[in-house]
C-alpha cells in the first residue's frame, strides 16, 4: 500500500489522541477521511483542524455496538471505494480495566470484531491495528515480535492480544493485507490518558506536591506520535508481508518515572515536593519495567530521531504551551 494508492481512508477511534493526528496526517496528503468515534475517550477538540477539511466525513457511532455499525454506519460507507481501515479505537486506561472488565471486553475486542464485520461486509481489504507491548506481559526477556507465549497481566493486553487474533484469521479468510503494530508508551499533543496528563493535572489540584505512583524506579520506553505515524506509514508502504506484526519503539532502555517527573517539574518550573506511593509499580496489571527489541523495524530501514527522556521532554513543552 503506497502512500499515493487512490482510495479513501477509514479511521476508527478518529477523536483520539493517535487517531486525531493519524486523520490529520492523511488529509495533508490530500486523502479522503472517514472517522468514527463515539467521544468515550476523544474530544471534539481533537477534530478541530480535520474539521476543516472538504475530505473529512464523521460519524458518530458506538463500534462496540453491531446493530450500529451495521445498521447505521454500513450503508453510510457502502460504495465509498474504501482502501484501508485504521483501527485506533479502544479503551487505553488500563485501571479502567482492572476495576471492570466489561470496559475491555467493550470498547477494545468487540470494536474490533464489529470492525472486523464492517470490512467484510464493505469489501475493505487492508487493516491496520494499533496494538501495544502490553500483550507481552511480565517479562524480563528482550521482547520481540516472536517471543512467546504471551501472557498479559492486564485485561488491556488481553483484549489487545485477542484482537490480534480476529485480525490475523480473517487475513486467512477475506482480509487482503494486515498491519498490527505494537505501541510502547506514545506521548505528544492531545493527550488524553498517561503519566504526564496525571502529573500535570495532579499539580493543578495540588501545586505544592506530586503524588507519584510506585517507587520512580519503572522504567518504559516512550515515542513521540509524530514518530510513531511516521514509522506506520513506512512500515506499510515498505513491509511485503500478509500479516504485518512491528514493535514500534525508540531503541534506548527507556525513561524512569523519577526522571518523567523531574522533566514534568521542570517544564512547569515546579518547586512541588514528589512523593513516592511505594511498590514496584503503579497498579494492578502495570509492567513496571521491560526490554523492546525494534530490529525488525531497523532491518526494514526505519529508527526513531528521539530518546525517550527526549520525547518526554518535548511532550511537556507541547502539552503546558498549548494548556
Amino acid at each position: 500500500m503506497k502512500q499515493g494508492h487512490k482510495g479513501a481512508i477509514l479511521i476508527t477511534g478518529v477523536a483520539g489522541f493517535i487517531g486525531s493526528q493519524l486523520a490529520d496526517n492523511f488529509l495533508a496528503k490530500g486523502r479522503e477521511v472517514f472517522g468514527v468515534d463515539n467521544f468515550c475517550r476523544g474530544t471534539e477538540k481533537n477534530l478541530a483542524s480535520a474539521r476543516r477539511s472538504p475530505n473529512f466525513k464523521f460519524f458518530e457511532i458506538d463500534l462496540s455496538v453491531e446493530s450500529s455499525v451495521m445498521g447505521k454506519l454500513a450503508p453510510a460507507l457502502r460504495g465509498k471505494a474504501i482502501a484501508e481501515a485504521w483501527h485506533m479505537a479502544a479503551n487505553s486506561d488500563i485501571p479502567a480495566g482492572v476495576s471492570d472488565p466489561r470496559v475491555d471486553l467493550r470498547d477494545t475486542l468487540m470494536t474490533t470484531f464489529n470492525t472486523l464485520l464492517l470490512m467484510r461486509e464493505l469489501a475493505i481489504p487492508n487493516m491496520a491495528f494499533a496494538s501495544t507491548s502490553a500483550v507481552y506481559g511480565e517479562n524480563p526477556e528482550l521482547l520481540k515480535e516472536s517471543t512467546g507465549p504471551l501472557l498479559p497481566i492486564s485485561n488491556y493486553g488481553a483484549m489487545k492480544l485477542a484482537a490480534e487474533g480476529l485480525i490475523s484469521s480473517a487475513v486467512e479468510s477475506y482480509l487482503k493485507r494486515a498491519f498490527i503494530y505494537r505501541f510502547p508508551n506514545v506521548l505528544g499533543p492531545r493527550l488524553t490518558h498517561g503519566i504526564i496528563f496525571d502529573f500535570l493535572n495532579k499539580l493543578k489540584i495540588n501545586p505544592h506536591e506530586l503524588e507519584v505512583l510506585g517507587d520512580g524506579t519503572q522504567q518504559k520506553p516512550y515515542l513521540h506520535t509524530s514518530d510513531l505515524i511516521e514509522a506506520m506509514l513506512f512500515i506499510r508502504d515498505k513491509s511485503k508481508e500478509r500479516v504485518n506484526l512491528y514493535n514500534i519503539g525508540p531503541e534506548d532502555g527507556g525513561a524512569t518515572v523519577a526522571e518523567i517527573a523531574k522533566a514534568v517539574l521542570d517544564g512547569v518550573k515546579s518547586k512541588a515536593a514528589v512523593r513516592y506511593t511505594g511498590g514496584d509499580r503503579g497498579w494492578v496489571g502495570d509492567v513496571p519495567k521491560f526490554r523492546y527489541s525494534v530490529k525488525k523495524l531497523a532491518d526494514l530501514g526505519w529508527r526513531t530521531p528521539s530518546t525517550s527522556l527526549e520525547v518526554v521532554r518535548r511532550t511537556v513543552s507541547e502539552v503546558t504551551a498549548g494548556a
